[in-house]
């Protein structure tokens, strides 16, 4: 939620009375119906906060930041522990009207809940509501009380930790289990303080680490509060160092102190440590001013400082604030089976940073029992890590930092197995060899194999056999008793797959006659018709037929025409003594075709025709493409694979992936039949890819290729504000604003639509999309009422449109003329010879007004004054001005028979000419007078004043009397006795002195009267006083924003030393501040001043002989 702007505190902040922070807390202000209260907790339970806002006053919604501390945002810690709420109820004030059911005041509720309160909940809290520009702001405590627990003091329970324990705290929230402290040294509270009191800082640590004290920052405050400082004038500082200093990891921030005397040298202590000059520490001294510069801080320069100038020293604290770990790569949504491996990954800002991992309303710790979750930890990048998911493991998953946090949701669906390939009943002879073959979809299923439900263990004639996804059961040397029932049954399924072995017993029977050839053609457990076998492409084929006759008849196998006669080879046939085997290794689909085999002997002639049918997966399927896509949803299209493997496809898997990841997600686990599919819970404006995968009994066929990259959109929301701007007898002028929602597909522009009313057939006003967002309609029919709409269109397609209320008759409306003339223009308008005059007249009208100009109740000359008149204004332009250019002129506005007047006086200057008859009219003493007339040229203005200069007839060098003289007459003093003078004065106009003096008609001689000065002895006066303010500081109230000034003024010799102060504190080297000193007139700006910057300020002179102060009060207002 969006945060107030936080002004920096004055120092005196960081240490406020008692008195002070009880008044904080409890004073009410304007926007707080409920504040929360202090509160004690139990160890173990949970307490809940509560403020409410009256939002009566407000114009739009309150925002609640709620924080621990001066700065710990406790927003990026909402979790298991951390609970946050937000509500809002709606009233009316009793007996009340009010004037539309639109006005209703709102109470909103915020809610902060600590779920199992720890001790290191302990502390001090800030809730801050702000709307627009109106910010309040309250304060509470939280004391933690345990079971076992009756010291109140406990510095481990964190009460003194006050507003710094937040960062201390963040480490405790990523431990899901509390280790047992080692027993620490028993020893009384109040030795401990009286220790602390009078150790040496350098000790502080040290101290703390024996008696188990962790909240070293809360130790500090509580002990600053302990000390009795007694105000002491030092002898070496003029300004001390600040109590606290606060600043951003990696900034860097400047210690500043001012010193007595310029020339001493100081030294700068960290944590006791003398400090070295280096790249990283920069110590300066100018003046009396001694700076420590500290660059790109980190949280090991977050300690206490010292300033040392032989026995005397001043300290502060600096608190390195580490910025929030924001997350750069949010968690993937996963979607598996029941035993697949699932990765959560994302990536942070900062390395090294700590997250916290939550499975729904539960934290995920590296101590768990089950040892299921295993974290890993490279640089930026935190992954989460589920070797075997379980369905338990369906739900969201969480990850948080101290700036953020993102989820993922994982889907975890039961395993089905899937039969590729069945067992086939055999038919085997004595000492051959049997095996059953079967093909799973999952490779890391196993199995066993029973016979006549008993299970069949391993030997030497006997191998069982695991492949991939085959699983195979061979047996040697076939026995009449291998005979019977076989079947396997896979390890975690209710299934079984079971086929019949049959023991082929020959008996040779000798009969001594001829026998004609027959074959006996058993393939029972292929055949799926009377002359079909069906054969897995991959699989072996070997088709063993007996053959009896007498002699021995002469086997061929043919394929269509084609002999097939090889004994060795993929395709080949084997022959033994009253048997012929068809042989096919690894069966292709140029297998399949009919098949003949025909015996022949003395005696006759059989022949059996088979057709050999290859069956397989089926090809991928085709042109797989996105045909409309949502706002988080898209439809996907494919045409049906060219080939279905020999078996019905029965339907479709499809898969998705983000373009340029390489992780696949399945979008469905049951067949899906249709060529049309709708993929939903997608992300608007993230490109994604599709592929498909066929399904027939055989099994999945290969991914189809991708399809082309596309981006779940939607249309903008419809345009808002569409009003009329203008209206003539053809034309409508339109305006409007830009959709509230646009979303990721941006938007390309709009189109404008118009009907007759009555009509519902809507025309198109303009071809191509107009990017602004106004538009005239023309050509429009005189005297129609037309309804007009307006339809944002984006690459999702056309929004919603936005029509105007009320249909527009097409008819121009009559406006009396009327003349805008400007402020400035409406007083005498004043232009130097040969400057540029460009005055622009805006007026309005309908229908258009015919304008034209009048100097001095006759037309303009068109060569000396240029014209252009528009629909809007009209402009007067002269390129060089000249004295002839004065006069008044009038704009002259008509339509029709209205008519309306403007009149401009303009006024063109020049320099004045010389003064006329200028004389010396006495002479008297060492004192000349003159006399002069005005020149006839004022240069077209009035005389301002004249500028007299002086010149002896010896040098005749001009030296100026005087300046700005605005009489006709004035006396030289101060003329040297003995010496002729001659006079000359220029006149002056707002143009400046005319070019040429005018000389005096005579001249003014001294004369010598041979009197001599005697001067009294000189005695030289005391001027030495202390300051004294002649003028006090004046109480002002201010509005926020602005820049302001307050002044003053001082004398007082020595020249005083001055100090400005707000609220009795010294305004440091602070750029909000600026402090001038003219002659002394003091003036204290201060730039674009905030509510926090109002207060008291003083000023104080000091010198030698004393010092003085004055005070003012300056409020500052909200706009």
């Amino acid at each position: 939620m969006p945060e107030p702007t936080e002004q920096a505190p004055p120092p005196e902040a960081d240490a406020p009375t008692e008195a002070e922070q009880e008044s904080e807390k409890t004073e009410l202000t304007g926007l707080f119906l409920e504040k929360p209260e202090n509160t004690v907790a139990i160890a173990g339970k949970d307490v809940v906060f509560v403020a409410k806002v009256d939002s009566s006053t407000l114009v739009r919604k309150p925002t609640m930041k709620w924080l621990k501390g001066k700065w710990l945002d406790l927003g990026s810690k909402a979790g298991k522990h951390l609970q946050f709420k937000e509500t809002v109820h709606h009233y009316r004030p009793p007996n009340f009207m009010w004037p539309s059911d639109q006005l209703k005041n709102s109470v909103y509720t915020y809610e902060m809940k600590l779920v199992k309160v720890v001790p290191g909940d302990a502390g001090g809290y800030r809730c801050e509501v702000t709307a627009k520009e109106k910010c309040d702001s309250c304060t509470f405590e939280i004391s933690v009380e345990g079971e076992q627990r009756h010291t109140e003091t406990d510095l481990r329970a964190g009460e003194d930790a006050g507003e710094d324990e937040g960062d201390l705290d963040f480490s405790a929230l990523l431990k899901a289990t509390k280790k047992k402290k080692k027993p620490q040294p028993q020893i009384e509270e109040s030795d401990v303080w009286e220790l602390l009191k009078s150790a040496h800082p350098s000790e502080y640590e040290k101290i703390a680490f024996k008696y188990g004290i962790t909240d070293l920052r809360g130790m500090l405050k509580r002990l600053k509060k302990m000390k009795t400082v007694e105000p002491k004038v030092s002898d070496a500082f003029l300004r001390r160092l600040e109590s606290a200093y606060s600043v951003q990891k990696g900034k860097k921030i400047v210690l500043s102190v001012e010193v007595v005397d310029p020339n001493v040298e100081v030294k700068w202590l960290k944590n006791g440590q003398e400090i070295k000059p280096s790249a990283k520490y920069i110590m300066e001294s100018n003046g009396n001013i001694r700076t420590l510069t500290i660059n790109k801080c980190t949280l090991a320069d977050d300690a206490a400082y010292e300033c040392v100038i032989g026995n005397d020293k001043c300290f502060t604290e600096v608190f390195v604030k580490e910025p929030p770990v924001t997350i750069t790569k949010l968690l993937d949504d996963y979607h598996v089976v029941v035993g697949e491996k699932v990765e959560f990954e994302i990536e942070v800002s900062e390395e090294g940073a700590h997250v916290i991992w939550c499975f729904e309303d539960q934290e995920l710790s590296r101590e768990d029992k089950t040892g299921r979750y295993r974290f890993r930890k490279d640089g930026k990048r935190h992954s989460l890590i589920i070797q075997e998911a379980m369905l338990e493991d369906t739900g969201m998953f969480y990850v948080y930092t101290n700036g953020g946090h993102s989820k993922g949701e994982l889907i975890v669906e039961e395993k089905e197995l899937e039969i590729l390939q069945s067992i086939a009943d055999l038919t085997v002879k004595s000492a051959e060899q049997a095996m059953f073959k079967c093909e799973v979809s999952d490779e890391k299923v196993m199995g066993k194999w029973f016979k006549d439900g008993k299970e069949v263990q391993p030997s030497d004639r006997i191998k069982i056999t695991h492949i991939g996804r085959m699983h195979r059961l061979t047996i040697d040397d076939v026995k009449p008793e291998d005979a019977g029932d076989y079947t396997f049954v896979p390890d975690g399924y209710a299934l079984s797959l079971s086929a019949k072995l049959n023991f082929l017993e020959i008996k040779i029977d000798y009969v001594p006659r001829q026998e004609p050839p027959k074959i006996h053609l058993d393939v029972s457990g292929n055949m799926v018709s009377q002359n079909t076998i069906i054969v897995v492409a991959g699989n072996k084929l070997r088709l063993d037929v007996e053959i009896t006759g007498e002699p021995a008849p002469t086997v061929t196998w043919t394929k269509g025409d084609k002999v097939v006669a090889e004994t060795e080879g993929r395709v080949r046939v084997e022959s033994r003594t009253g048997l012929s085997s068809f042989v096919i290794e690894g069966a292709e689909r140029e297998d399949e075709g009919n098949y003949s085999i025909t015996v022949t002997n003395p005696a006759g002639e059989d022949k059996a025709n088979l057709f050999i049918k290859i069956v397989d997966v089926p090809d991928p399927p085709e042109h797989v493409k996105c045909t409309g896509v949502g706002e988080d949803c898209a439809t996907i299209v494919w045409e049906p694979p060219k080939f279905d493997g020999g078996a019905p496809v029965k339907g479709y898997l499809m898969e998705r992936k983000k373009k340029g990841s390489s992780r696949w997600t399945k979008l469905n686990f049951d067949v899906f039949e249709g060529t049309t599919y709708e993929a939903k819970r997608m992300i608007e404006g993230i490109l994604y890819e599709m592929r498909v995968f066929a399904v027939n009994g055989i099994g999945v066929s290969v991914p189809s290729l991708n399809s082309k990259p596309f981006m779940p959109i939607a249309p903008t929301s419809e345009p808002t504000k569409l009003t009329v701007e203008d209206v003539t007898d053809t034309t409508c002028s339109l305006k409007w604003l830009a959709p509230e929602k646009i979303g990721a597909g941006g938007l390309d522009g709009y189109v404008i639509e118009f009907c007759k009313e009555g009509d519902t057939e809507w025309q198109v006003a303009n071809t191509d999309l107009v990017e602004r967002q106004s538009y005239t309609v023309r050509n429009l029919p005189t005297g129609e009422k037309m309804n007009f709409r307006v339809v944002a269109v984006n690459i999702a397609g056309r929004s919603p449109p936005a029509v105007l209320s009320q249909p527009v008759t097409v008819r121009e409306i009559m406006e009396h003329p009327k003349i805008r003339l400007p402020r400035h223009l409406r007083t005498k308008y004043i232009r130097r010879v040969g400057e540029t005059i460009n005055l622009v007249i805006p007026f309005q009208g309908k229908p258009r007004p015919v304008a034209h100009w009048l100097k001095d109740g006759e037309p303009v000359d068109p060569k000396k004054v240029g014209i252009r008149n528009s629909n809007v204004d009209s402009v007067l332009f002269i390129r060089s001005a000249e004295r002839d250019h004065s006069g008044k002129y009038t704009l002259v506005l008509k339509i029709e028979n209205m008519e309306d007047q403007a009149t401009l006086d303009i006024r063109i200057i020049d320099k004045p000419g010389p003064p006329l008859a200028v004389k010396v009219t006495d002479v008297w003493g060492f004192n000349a007078a003159l006399e002069w007339k005005p020149p006839k040229d004022d240069g077209n203005c009035e005389i301002s004043g004249y500028t007299i200069q002086k010149a002896d007839m010896k040098t005749k060098e001009w030296f100026t009397v005087y300046e700005h003289n605005r009489r006709t007459n004035c006396t030289v003093s101060d003329l040297v006795m003995g010496n002729e003078y001659m006079f000359r004065v220029f006149s002056e106009n707002l143009c400046g002195l005319s070019e040429d003096p005018s000389l005096s008609k005579n001249t003014a001689t001294i004369s010598k009267t041979g009197q001599c000065c005697k001067r009294a002895p000189f005695k030289e006066k005391d001027v030495n006083a202390a300051p004294k303010f002649t003028t006090p500081l004046v109480d002002r109230s201010v509005v926020a924003g602005y820049s302001t000034a307050i002044s003053c003024s001082v004398r007082g010799f020595p020249k005083p030393k001055i100090i400005w102060m707000k609220n009795r504190m010294i305004i440091g080297e602070d750029p909000k501040y600026l402090m001038m000193n003219h002659q002394g007139v003091l003036t204290l700006n201060i730039r674009k001043p905030s509510t926090f910057d109002g207060g008291k300020y003083g000023c104080m002179a000091v010198n030698d002989l004393g010092q003085d102060e004055v005070e003012c009060t300056l409020v500052v207002r909200e706009q």
